[in-house]
């Protein structure tokens, strides 16, 4: 039997916890919970107790002797980092697609080409599943690194039946075998594929008939996703991807707006979907529209920031009553980054959100965008024990030296699984 683990004298302790429930907007989005000297007891994978150190000094007092105990004086102390949004698993690389971007060729002039999404979907149609598994779990143990203990993972570098299907096997295969909680999304309509140019109509009646039915049988995914952009999938393309997969018990997700101003927003607002994905492009009703349904905007600002494009209006989200959670977008084309920290720093600079807000969109704004709010996102008593232990004193330091992974301890249903010396060990973490 495991030893408790007993974190005490935490500088700050960041619970996330509030009275407010579902996923927080305006006001809601700067509410921490902030703890001084805090301290956590975790026990058989769960929060059993939050609060000062001197509280649970005496909540405990006739069984300190039998914990592991870490001292975090001087520490800011977290929930595990939540990334709502990524394509976590696929084959190969795109490093020259980057050079392509800086010699002028836009996002759509390489998709165009043969290149971007369909260039990852030959490349993932070729691996084996045995290869996809050691890709991922390289990406993974380089999330946990960055302190990241939960990721939403996307398919759709299929756009076939059996590359689909085995992309979500290997992330089914993964959250059995991997530290990391993975959260699968079917996502086959990323794009249209080269042979199905002209007969776009064809293809959804294929996803709707062929390919749903299958993953909802072998609950192979949560979530259905599509990608509602001009020369892509239109919104009446979407509407009928997404209304059949809440037919089969798929809860709606939308890649929206983010080429050009497109009704993804409106639609996902219109659909009921849980979020709505990138929104660089939203239209003012759009926003209004996802204020009032509840639904969240889950921005990614590393993606604008290698695309080169200007970040999603975040700032303008949270005052116009959207919850916002942010991501890395971990992808081949447009985001080869595992770093939520880093997301973290730009979603402050290029977004305008406030060093708290950051932190909430990457916790537990993010859970609930993959509704895992009642499981992670805070450190509240009968949580799963997520928790990361920071190389800085407080939220804002974290949020001020960007660029810089300061995590020094994470823990995963309450057992260590990163620490310093793991963390700066290449062998074990060889990133991307």
């Amino acid at each position: 039997m495991t030893k408790p683990i007993w974190i005490k004298h935490a500088t700050q302790l960041a619970t996330l916890s509030s009275e407010r429930k579902g996923p927080r907007s305006k006001e809601g989005m700067s509410e921490l919970g902030l703890i001084e000297d805090g301290s956590i007891w975790m026990e058989a994978g769960l929060i059993q107790a939050v609060g000062t150190t001197k509280e649970l000094e005496k909540l405990y007092a006739d069984r300190m002797h039998e914990a592991e105990v870490f001292d975090a004086t001087g520490h800011l102390v977290t929930p595990g980092l939540v990334d709502p949004h990524t394509h976590v698993v696929y084959g190969g690389s795109r490093e020259r697609e980057f050079e392509m971007r800086l010699e002028g060729a836009t996002y759509m002039d390489i998709m165009n080409g043969g290149g971007g999404i369909h260039a990852t979907t030959r490349m993932t149609r070729e691996a084996s599943e045995e290869e996809l598994m050691e890709q991922t779990i390289r990406r993974l143990d380089s999330f946990l690194a960055h302190g990241v203990t939960t990721v939403e993972g996307k398919s759709g570098y299929g756009m076939n039946l059996e590359t689909e299907l085995k992309q979500l096997r290997v992330m089914k295969k993964l959250q059995e075998e991997h530290p990391i909680d993975l959260v699968a999304t079917f996502m086959g309509a990323h794009a249209v594929p080269k042979d199905y140019k002209g007969r776009e109509d064809e293809f959804v009646d294929h996803l709707i008939n062929d390919m749903l039915p299958i993953v909802a049988e072998e609950k192979l995914a949560e979530f259905n996703d599509v990608f509602c952009e001009k020369g892509v999938f239109t919104p009446e393309q979407s509407e009928r991807i997404l209304k059949a997969g809440k037919k089969y018990g798929l809860i709606p997700k939308i890649h929206a707006d983010e080429i050009e101003p497109y009704g993804g927003a409106e639609l996902a607002a219109k659909i009921g979907a849980i979020s709505a994905e990138h929104l660089l492009k939203a239209s003012e009703e759009g926003i209004q529209a996802m204020a009032k349904s509840g639904t969240i905007a889950c921005l990614l600002p590393a993606t604008a920031l290698y695309l080169r494009e200007d970040a999603a209006p975040g700032r303008r989200m949270v005052d116009e009553g959207v919850a916002v959670a942010i991501s890395t977008d971990c992808n081949p084309g447009s985001s080869p980054t595992t770093s939520m920290p880093l997301v973290m720093n730009l979603a402050c600079i290029s977004m305008r959100l406030t060093p708290a807000e950051a932190l909430t969109a990457a916790t537990y704004n993010a859970a609930c965008a993959i509704n895992r709010q009642e499981k992670i996102g805070s450190l509240e008593v009968g949580k799963q024990a997520d928790v990361v232990l920071w190389n800085v004193e407080n939220y804002q330091e974290l949020q001020y030296l960007f660029g810089v992974n300061h995590v020094k301890t994470v823990w995963k249903n309450g057992v260590q699984v990163v620490n310093d010396k793991v963390k700066s060990d290449s062998k074990s973490l060889t990133g991307l």
